[in-house]
């Protein structure tokens, strides 16, 4: 293409631009080629999903016999996808180490690999997370209709998938995977919380976990709850090579009621407890309370 003709106030537009990646800020970075592409680590993850999935995704007939390679048209290319996504990711990461010392496209070959033998275990867990929506909401008709319809099933999805990644290291790819769901669903789940079985997100929209959230098993949260951090004074360098837990931890069969917000890494929200709608909630509770007004620091 040839560049169009001289247009006046455009070009002094396009000089101020040309000039302001001459200056230092720290969104100049111009290393797209070494960086992850996003929408090829959506993509991978759309394989991904079919092959967990599949009966949900496919657009053709698959029987015993057509499994095989109908699973095999996904692994395939969702692995070249996420190999060569997770080398970018940590060529990137990289960059800065002496050359011995930065990891190499075996290792994020071998690294997939892990990945993608971890996939029937995670089918099994996301089976409990559907199922826990059918069971726990009586306007789902079936689990056909849990799986296609739930922004909360897509939420849950990426965050097991990027939990797992995040687990092995991996930058930058669990964040783009659980901001993907978080943009299609309004449902912001940290790929580094510790998430237990059989979750719920009921409606969803608003939801936030934080990195260091620690929710048990049979948890059922519902739109705009957020468990999130204390607004305090930190260093974002030191609590990087040192975290310290920030969020809080709900323990086995929870439920969360609308609007609720949980702040505080020494919050304990004990098992078997109900906590209200709109509650504001920074200090510990013992298991089978019943929480339904504000509860403080020091206060009742």
């Amino acid at each position: 293409m040839h560049e169009q003709a001289s247009s006046g106030p455009l070009d002094e537009i396009l000089d101020a631009l040309v000039d302001s990646y001459h200056t230092e800020l720290s969104i100049n970075n111009l290393e797209t080629s070494a960086l992850p592409n996003r929408r090829a680590v959506i993509e991978a993850f759309g394989h991904l999903q079919h092959l967990i999935f599949l009966g949900y995704f496919t657009t053709r007939d698959v029987g015993p016999s057509s499994l095989r390679p109908a699973l095999r048209e996904h692994l395939v290319p969702g692995a070249a996808l996420m190999t060569e996504q997770i080398h970018r990711a940590i060529r990137y990461a990289d960059r800065a180490l002496p050359l011995g010392e930065r990891r190499t496209l075996d290792w994020s070959r071998e690294l997939v690999e892990r990945l993608l033998l971890r996939l029937p275990e995670l089918r099994r867990r996301l089976d409990e997370d559907v199922r826990a929506a059918w069971a726990h909401d009586p306007a789902a008709e079936s689990l056909e209709e849990v799986v296609f319809s739930y922004p909360g099933v897509l939420a849950i999805t990426a965050y097991r998938v990027a939990h797992a990644l995040h687990g092995l290291r991996v930058p930058m790819i669990p964040r783009i995977l659980t901001e993907h769901a978080h943009g299609c669903t309004g449902i912001d789940l940290h790929p580094g919380a510790e998430i237990g079985r059989r979750f719920f997100i009921d409606h969803g929209t608003g939801v936030v976990v934080g990195a260091t959230t620690h929710i048990g098993d049979d948890v059922k949260l519902y739109q705009g709850v957020t468990l999130g951090a204390m607004s305090v004074k930190v260093d974002p360098e030191e609590d990087r090579l040192h975290p310290v837990k920030r969020h809080p931890t709900l323990q086995d069969r929870v439920t969360v009621y609308a609007g609720a917000t949980i702040l505080g890494g020494q919050t304990v929200v004990g098992h078997d407890s109900v906590i209200g709608g709109n509650v504001w909630l920074t200090r510990s509770v013992p298991p089978r309370s019943r929480i339904l007004s504000r509860v403080d620091q020091g206060t009742g």
